[in-house]
């Protein structure tokens, strides 16, 4: 006979019903409305995707490799002109205002065509929500329309996401590794606002974007306790761009090198230090840790959607090349052998596409843009006209009444299990799409055989820009770790993990 300990221990390490079923739970609480966004995304990038990106990728493939030094303002401009950089942010801050739940499925499009291409658009978002994981509705209000104006002027104004250090790559993702790192990145408080010093390196479209999230820290042998997240323009007094870095795939996109020399960070662009984490219940630890959880939670969440892009263009690449090519006069398609592998890349394909998508469930309903998938914001929002929201919208979101406000929601109301939810799906979620995104490649050669080689069959050049997905947002490595962290150990009290960072 089972003792009642032992039952109540087996009881509590099922699954949580909201860790399994955010799909199932979403469709009740979260806007129908969000169906038709979904379908006017997909539609949007594949158009854009015939009209502009598949004619382009692999001449911008080879251009990359004559000249390394190139940078894609021309790319970069034509989606600036589609509206790309202020499709997902919110009608609040002058967006468009579509609904973040759906990017997954806008990234997807774009990335089953080229990677690279579909990181010079999407990347911008994840410096978007690296300042507005912050909760400063002032400097969100402010980036966001300088995003906006660039589209109205033609100037694209993009957001770099600037966190990793030369020598502190997971050191600086994870509050775990912080205080044993090494962190290098100084801000110091001086009068008006802080001075920085260090660098930030293989910042995506670092050299492409105006504003830059940046990830710094007061004392950097405590960086937990002591991060502060500055609001950085281009033009600051001892800001500079350094090198760019030469790259296996993606080569489209720059991976940029960032230095601060004694830069100036004035007190109106410091997005959160400890003035405003003292005026919160939770300690700077825990709000750093729940920014981070914020941020990853919806990156990690779209580099599964690269991933998937990656599985679906390799899938693509070799069911096109099996349609066309015949061996002993018989198309390939039509070898068992071949629709087979076929059946496990659009397999790969299927179940990616359910986890990113289950991710971004668990994002909509727990994470970062949960307020705006609320039914009366988001139809407050959807439909009330843009010059209402103007009107009355940027003078509210420039008082510090409002920052406090959302971070006091934000912070000290998030809950362990949905920060847990969120972080951990997140990281299964670029886990486990990425690595299907490498599998089908890999298929996608072994099925195309010598043809699979050749630029123009795009198939190799797809299988180089996927490797870089297992890596960036923290290696796969890193990520299962996490998802044993957020999903499995909150029901094995006596489980450690990350035990690297107390050694």
């Amino acid at each position: 006979m089972i003792s009642r300990s032992l039952r109540n221990t087996l009881i509590n390490r099922e699954p949580k019903f909201d860790d399994i079923a955010c799909s199932l739970t979403a469709t009740g609480k979260q806007p129908k409305g969000i169906i038709k966004e979904a379908k006017e995304v997909i539609a949007l990038a594949r158009r854009f995707n015939d009209e502009v990106a598949r004619p382009l990728t692999l001449k911008l493939d080879r251009r990359m490799y004559e000249d390394p030094d190139y940078l894609a303002w021309d790319f970069v401009r034509e989606a600036n002109k589609w509206g790309f950089y202020s499709l997902f942010i919110p009608k609040l801050f002058g967006g468009k205002g579509h609904s973040i739940s759906v990017i997954g499925y806008f990234i997807e499009e774009l990335g089953s065509v080229c990677l690279a291409l579909a990181n010079l658009v999407n990347v911008h978002y994840l410096g978007y929500v690296g300042a507005l994981a912050t909760w400063n509705m002032r400097l969100a209000d402010r980036i966001s329309r300088d995003v906006v104006r660039g589209e109205k002027t033609g100037e694209p104004c993009l957001v770099s996401f600037a966190m990793t250090e030369p020598d502190a790559g997971t050191d600086s993702q994870n509050v775990e590794f912080m205080n044993t790192g090494s962190l290098q990145c100084q801000a110091r408080k001086v009068e008006g606002g802080y001075v920085v010093n260090g660098a930030k390196c293989f910042i995506s479209c670092g050299h492409l974007s105006t504003w830059h999230a940046l990830f710094a820290y007061t004392d950097v042998k405590k960086g937990a306790e002591n991060m502060v997240v500055l609001a950085v323009k281009n033009g600051a007094k001892g800001f500079s761009f350094g090198k760019k870095e030469k790259k296996m795939g993606q080569k489209a996109c720059p991976a940029s090198e960032l230095v601060f020399n004694e830069c100036f960070i004035p007190d109106d662009q410091v997005l959160l230090d400890k003035r405003h984490t003292a005026r919160l219940a939770k300690g700077p630890r825990k709000i750093t840790e729940e920014i981070l959880a914020y941020i990853w939670a919806a990156s990690r969440t779209g580099v599964g959607a690269f991933g998937v892009g990656a599985a679906r263009g390799a899938f693509e690449q070799a069911l096109q090349f099996a349609s066309k090519t015949k061996i002993d006069d018989r198309l390939l398609i039509n070898h068992e052998w071949c629709q087979s592998m076929l059946a496990q890349m659009y397999s790969n394909v299927s179940v990616g596409r359910i986890a990113y998508m289950e991710a971004a469930y668990a994002n909509g309903l727990y994470g970062i843009y949960k307020m705006l998938n609320t039914k009366p914001m988001y139809y407050l929002t959807k439909y009330t006209p843009r010059f209402i929201i103007d009107l009355f919208y940027p003078p509210f979101l420039k008082l510090s009444l409002a920052t406090w406000l959302f971070q006091k929601i934000n912070f000290d109301f998030l809950a362990d299990d949905a920060m847990d939810r969120t972080d951990g799906w997140g990281s299964l979620a670029k886990a486990v799409c990425t690595d299907a995104g490498i599998n089908n490649c890999h298929l996608a050669l072994e099925l195309m055989g010598n043809a699979g080689l050749r630029h123009d069959h795009g198939a190799e050049k797809m299988l180089r820009d996927s490797k870089l997905l297992q890596i960036y947002e923290g290696t796969n490595q890193v990520n299962r770790v996490n998802v044993f962290k957020r999903l499995v150990a909150r029901a094995c009290p006596d489980a450690e993990y990350f035990t690297l960072a107390a050694n």
